[in-house]
């Protein structure tokens, strides 16, 4: 996988803010690549970021980290569905405008 794209994805997530939640096609359109490149990267090398403000469009996370995850959430005050697989993202998801400011920001040094 290319180095440049990983480092993308990664400050990408670094820039949501604490109690607010992405989905994977958010990320895909600020680095310019796919969803589901976006969910390799983050299932790859992800473990040092906050992995658990990116989800699903729904909201939702893999069943295996859901544990984790709602620890973490319930830390930052974002809320599970009812089904308790995922967040209410529609409630949580950051503002994608200043994401989109903060990456630029985040990825001036790497040209």
């Amino acid at each position: 996988m290319d180095e440049g794209v990983v480092e993308r994805v990664l400050r990408a997530v670094e820039q949501v803010p604490r109690g607010r939640v992405v989905a994977y096609g958010d990320l895909a359109e600020l680095v310019g690549i796919g969803p589901r490149q976006v969910g390799r990267v983050m299932s790859l090398y992800g473990s040092n970021v906050t992995w658990w403000r990116v989800t699903n469009a729904s909201g939702d996370l893999p069943a295996s980290l859901a544990d984790e995850a709602r620890a973490r959430w319930a830390d930052e005050g974002v809320t599970w569905k009812p089904n308790g697989v995922g967040c209410r993202i529609t409630k949580h998801r950051a503002d994608l405008a200043r994401l989109a400011d903060d990456y630029e920001r985040a990825v001036a040094d790497l040209g």
